[in-house]
C-alpha cells in the first residue's frame, strides 16, 4: 500500500424493494415462526451489513471484475482470510421510509423525525448533504404534501385504520431524498414518492413497522394425502414492496500486497460492477428480496 494513499473514502447506498423483502432473524417462539430482523432497542426492521456485503462480493464474483480488485475489496477467501482484511466496509441498512396502505391513493411511504435525524447524522459521515427537518408532529398528526392523492379531504389523511389530521407539508424533505433515492432510469416512483412521503411522531411509525408487515403461511403438502406434512406448516414474514432503506459504504486503502489501489479506487470497483439492482435476503428461488440500489458520493448529495 502506498505512502501517499488516499483517506477513507465513503457512500451512501440507498435501497428500494421491487419484491418483498425478508431479511429474517432465524426461528422464533412467538407467532411468526421466521420473524425479520429488527433493532433491539427501536424494533425497526434491518438488514445485517454482513449480508450486503456478502451480496456485493457475489455480485462482483459473478462478474468475474477482477479477481485482485475482488479480494482486495472484500478479502480474501475463508482459507487465507489471515493475509489482509478487505477494504470496503458496509453497515446495517436502516429504515428510511416504509410503505402503509392509506384509504385514498393506494398507499404511502411513512417517516419520522427519529428516523431523518439518524438518516442526517450517518450521512453526514459521507459528506452527504442532510435533509430539512422540521418540528415533529403530535400524534395523530401528519406532514404531507398539498397535492397528495392520499388526502381524504383538505386535512385527512387514513392510513391503515388510523385517521391523521394534516398540519402542514413535508416537501421539503421528499425533495431531497427524491433526487437521490431512486435510479435515474426509474421515471414513475421519484415523483409518486415526492407526492406520498407523510412525516409522522415517532410512536406512530414505530406502530406500523411493527405490525403493517407482511405475514405469510408457508406450507409443504404430502404428495399422496395432499395435507400438510408434519412440521411444515410456518409463518414468515416480509417487508412490503417498495420499503425504501439506507446504508453507508466505506472504502479505505487496499490492504492486499501487490495491489496498491486507493480508497476512491476501491469504491469506484464497487459503483462499477455492483447491478443496479440486487436480490437481498431468504427466498431467493421464489422472487423475495430484488432491490434497486444506488450508491451516491457526497458530491452528489449537494
Amino acid at each position: 500500500m502506498s505512502e501517499n494513499a488516499s483517506p477513507q473514502t465513503s457512500a451512501v447506498l440507498f435501497l428500494h424493494a421491487q419484491t418483498s423483502l425478508h431479511p429474517g432473524s432465524g426461528t422464533a417462539l412467538g407467532t411468526v415462526d421466521l420473524p425479520v430482523q429488527r433493532e433491539r432497542h427501536t424494533q425497526w426492521p434491518l438488514i445485517p451489513g454482513t449480508s450486503l456485503k456478502g451480496v456485493f462480493r457475489d455480485a462482483c464474483l459473478r462478474k468475474k471484475a477482477g479477481a485482485d480488485l475482488l479480494f482486495a475489496a472484500f478479502g480474501p477467501d475463508t482459507a487465507e482470510a489471515d493475509k489482509h482484511a478487505g477494504a470496503i466496509s458496509v453497515t446495517d441498512a436502516r429504515i428510511l421510509a416504509y410503505p402503509v396502505r392509506s384509504l385514498r391513493g393506494v398507499f404511502s411511504w411513512v417517516t419520522c423525525a427519529a428516523v431523518l435525524n439518524r438518516f442526517n447524522r450517518d450521512a453526514s459521515l459521507a459528506g452527504f448533504a442532510c435533509v430539512e427537518l422540521p418540528a415533529s408532529p403530535a400524534k395523530g398528526k401528519a406532514l404531507c404534501p398539498p397535492d397528495s392523492p392520499l388526502i381524504v379531504d383538505t386535512t385527512v389523511l387514513v392510513l391503515e385504520e388510523f385517521q391523521f389530521e394534516v398540519t402542514g407539508s413535508s416537501a421539503a424533505i421528499a425533495d431531497p431524498l427524491t433526487r437521490h433515492a431512486f435510479r435515474a432510469t426509474d421515471t414513475t416512483t421519484p415523483d409518486s414518492f415526492r407526492r406520498r412521503l407523510v412525516v409522522l411522531h415517532d410512536d406512530d411509525f414505530t406502530h406500523f413497522v411493527r405490525h403493517a408487515t407482511e405475514v405469510v403461511a408457508r406450507i409443504g403438502l404430502d404428495a399422496s394425502t395432499k395435507t400438510v406434512k408434519q412440521g411444515a406448516l410456518f409463518y414468515q414474514e416480509f417487508l412490503p414492496t417498495e420499503t425504501v432503506m439506507y446504508a453507508l459504504v466505506f472504502a479505505n486503502a487496499s490492504r492486499r500486497e501487490n495491489t496498491p489501489c486507493d480508497a476512491s479506487t476501491m469504491l469506484d470497483y464497487v459503483r462499477q460492477n455492483v447491478p443496479t439492482v440486487l436480490q437481498i435476503g431468504g427466498d431467493e428461488t421464489t422472487g423475495k428480496g430484488l432491490c434497486a440500489i444506488r450508491l451516491c458520493c457526497g458530491k452528489e448529495g449537494a
